[in-house]
């Protein structure tokens, strides 16, 4: 049988792993990605429950766990920055896990162990696809012209070729809630915890540890129109009259949004589909089912997907329909399990006055109680599964 043929598009977790299984169980792949080069940077992200043993089966675990964050707790903090609750931390999944790594040097991990015949291209993007029933043709922004058996959409949340390709199939739940990530020059006050803040007016302010002598900071709050429809100066000047009155950490952090060469603002949108593929197109990662960082587990998620589509295509070789079929069987109970929030999550995550912030810091001191501890130690336990992973022949 002759080498089939793949195309990838989006060059993050998803796309990496996909590329990187497909290639391994004997397709020629060529991964394309719209930016002009490879993304460095980004905000922390973990690898949890099975995503674990799909970095073990990559050799990639170590590689991974030397790129560690240097997190090593999560505290709930006051106006003062003085500790009134620590999220439990304890065994590798906890709410600071043992493989804490930025989405850059994640990405970059896989990227540097891809098999040697897999080719990128920076630069190009989908302009139009034809799928046929031999073959999917697509055709670039520059003209190139790339035929393959299969078409691997990976292209985060805001997929234009999804979005071509599945019309009104993908539904599109914004959670009401506005992120803004950062990254800000490290103080001498800054440590090794996520120190996490909550405040009145929906308004939270994170600070997380790096391992590149920086600190990673995140402004999120709830409901406001969604900033990602305004350009940057705007929507920070939106920002900033928001938290004018915050405390903490605040001004700093808005100060040096101002000049940090590397802010990404987000509007929180889950992503639902019905059917994750049509033909010879399947959706990975985000793009197919985006949990956001509320439900958490993303990263884990989009490593385990390429390997679970690549081994079902290898299992079922001639026949592409049932092995998607396979592949999206599998990976559904874990998505569904990371999308589903507890209803009114956002009000208690998110509260708008002072007796709304009043219950909830008395119930993260119950919660994270000695007695209670181990019950909030499960809400951090995603991409857990008692299925074992399917096995590549």
């Amino acid at each position: 049988m002759s080498s089939r043929r793949a195309v990838v598009s989006g060059a993050s977790i998803a796309g990496l792993s996909a590329g990187y299984w497909l290639a391994r169980t004997g397709w020629t792949v060529t991964v394309i990605e719209r930016a002009p080069s490879f993304r460095d940077g980004g905000q922390n992200v973990d690898v949890r429950g099975v995503a674990r043993d799909v970095l073990t089966r990559m050799g990639l675990f170590d590689a991974v766990k030397a790129q560690n964050t240097t997190e090593t707790a999560t505290v709930l903090v006051d106006a003062q920055g003085a500790v009134r609750a620590e999220l439990p931390s304890d065994g590798p999944d906890g709410a600071t896990a043992e493989l804490e790594v930025l989405r850059g040097d994640f990405a970059r991990t896989i990227l540097d162990h891809l098999p040697a015949h897999v080719e990128i291209h920076y630069g190009e993007e989908i302009e139009d696809v034809d799928d046929g029933p031999d073959a999917v043709t697509l055709t670039t922004g520059s003209g190139r012209e790339l035929r393959a058996d299969l078409l691997v959409i990976a292209e985060g949340v805001r997929s234009t070729t999804r979005d071509r390709i599945f019309g009104d199939a993908v539904d599109r739940r914004e959670l009401g809630i506005n992120m803004v990530f950062g990254t800000i020059p490290r103080i001498p006050t800054d440590d090794d915890r996520w120190r996490w803040y909550t405040t009145v007016g929906g308004r939270q302010i994170h600070l997380r540890p790096d391992n590149h002598g920086t600190t990673r900071a995140i402004l999120s709050y709830a409901r406001d129109d969604d900033l990602t429809r305004l350009d940057q100066a705007d929507a920070l000047a939106r920002v900033r009259e928001r938290y004018a009155d915050a405390g903490w950490e605040a001004d700093r952090v808005l100060d040096a949004f101002d000049t940090s060469d590397d802010v990404y603002i987000d509007h929180l949108t889950q992503i639902r589909m019905d059917s994750w593929h049509r033909g010879r197109i399947v959706l990975a990662g985000d793009a197919g089912w985006c949990v956001t960082p509320m439900g958490g587990g993303g990263a884990s998620l989009a490593l385990t997907s390429g390997y679970v589509l690549a081994a079902y295509l290898a299992t079922e070789p001639d026949d592409l329909a049932a092995a998607l079929a396979r592949y999206q069987e599998w990976m559904r109970p874990l998505v569904d399990d990371v999308q589903k929030l507890p209803p009114g999550f956002e009000h208690f995550a998110y509260p708008q006055t002072r007796i709304g912030l009043a219950v909830r810091e008395v119930a993260d001191k119950v919660m994270t109680s000695k007695l209670l501890a181990p019950l909030a130690a499960k809400l951090t336990q995603v991409a857990e599964t008692d299925r074992s992973l399917p096995e590549i022949p």
